[in-house]
């Protein structure tokens, strides 16, 4: 006989990377965010993930020095993969059901995190932030949803639509949603911009297994 299933166990993990320099005292950059995602999955359980390093304002760092480089990310992907890894497994969760949502250099970890780690999670959402670099191979089975402000003059907006871009062309699940009048913030319209492509962005894995299964279904008896 199964277990009968825990009516209070989350059903989704959103592990939420805010950006460098906010100060470890300041107001919650990620509040608008994480409020929004708990209306829309009252059962998911929202985490707040924090940068380890402190510069020498005080202020939150994902790696040393304000602008992120190849070592720095380096560092630091290792370390969100292993906490994602405890996360999921401590909350019994398949990694499909394990999302990212970063802003800034938040953004810029959780997408190279995907790249560098295969069924990691199903979703990235990356507001504000990109690549390091043109990614040059597609995540496996990972929704990539690419949000940004095309006033954005800290990260220039053209960095994202060539990311798109190559994407697109290397076959994976990727949106783009460019804003105009936004700078480099979280703003109000990204976030329900978000919720809409998570309500209705079928994963191309999802598609697949639909076919299959009709297949399956059609196939004669006997």
């Amino acid at each position: 006989m199964s277990q009968p299933q825990d009516a209070t166990a989350p059903d989704l993990l959103f592990a939420l990377l805010p950006d460098s320099g906010i100060a470890p005292d300041g107001p919650d950059t990620l509040a608008p965010l994480a409020a929004a995602l708990a209306a829309q999955y009252p059962r998911a359980l929202v985490l707040h993930l924090h940068p380890p390093l402190r510069d020498a304002e005080g202020r939150c760092r994902w790696w040393p020095g304000a602008s992120p480089d190849e070592a720095g990310v380096n560092a630091a992907v290792p370390h969100l993969i292993e906490r994602l890894r405890f996360e999921a497994a401590r909350h019994g969760l398949p990694w499909q059901r394990v999302a990212l949502a970063g802003v800034g250099d938040g953004a810029l970890l959780a997408l190279e995190a995907v790249q560098a780690e295969q069924a990691l999670v199903g979703r990235v959402l990356a507001f504000a932030g990109g690549y390091l670099a043109r990614p040059e191979s597609a995540p496996q089975d990972v929704c990539v949803h690419l949000l940004h402000g095309i006033a954005d003059q800290r990260f220039p907006y053209r960095h994202v639509v060539d990311a798109a871009q190559a994407l697109v062309d290397l076959g994976a699940d990727v949106t783009a949603d460019l804003l105009p009048h936004i700078d480099h913030s979280l703003h109000p319209a990204l976030i329900e911009k978000a919720m809409e492509q998570l309500r209705t962005f079928i994963p191309a894995r999802l598609w697949r297994e639909a076919l299959i299964a009709a297949q399956e279904n059609e196939r004669p008896v006997g």
